[in-house]
């Protein structure tokens, strides 16, 4: 099933059960999606809605973050509902310990000797880890890996 067609059912089955903020949530994922669709090249892809869906999760969480050090309960648990509900959506994220084998297998694979060889490093795993690990996990597993 593609990714916006499981966002429409998702959406059928939140109206039928009058769930509003979960209703309200999705919509708001494919009114993203309809902009990426109507900005370039007809429907957006599996990857870009996941990409999409990532960048909406880190934003909600973001927020839930600001709202928690602002002590406003009341608005950080209504974005803390939305990421919950949008990273249904997302695919299963590798642990620190799976990154951490990655980021081991690319230095040996580059030959990466230092620090000045991390853009190789994360060239190679920017492109295999996407959507599967948070880029600062990676990056900071990186330079800790070059630094020994």
């Amino acid at each position: 099933m593609r990714f916006t067609d499981k966002i429409n059912a998702d959406i059928k089955t939140a109206m039928l059960a009058r769930d509003k903020e979960r209703l309200a949530v999705l919509r708001d994922v494919k009114s993203k999606l309809l902009m990426e669709a109507t900005s370039g090249n007809g429907e957006a892809s599996d990857e870009t809605a996941i990409k999409i869906c990532m960048k909406l999760h880190k934003q909600r969480m973001e927020t839930y973050e600001i709202y928690k050090a602002q002590n406003r309960e009341d608005l950080a648990a209504d974005e803390l509902f939305q990421a919950k509900v949008i990273e249904e959506f997302l695919p299963k994220m590798m642990s620190e310990e799976e990154v951490k084998a990655e980021v081991n297998a690319a230095v040996a694979s580059t030959g990466a000797a230092g620090p000045q060889d991390m853009g190789k490093v994360m060239g190679v795993l920017s492109g295999k880890l996407a959507g599967k690990a948070d880029g600062k996990l990676i990056a900071s597993l990186v330079k800790e890996a070059l630094a020994k």
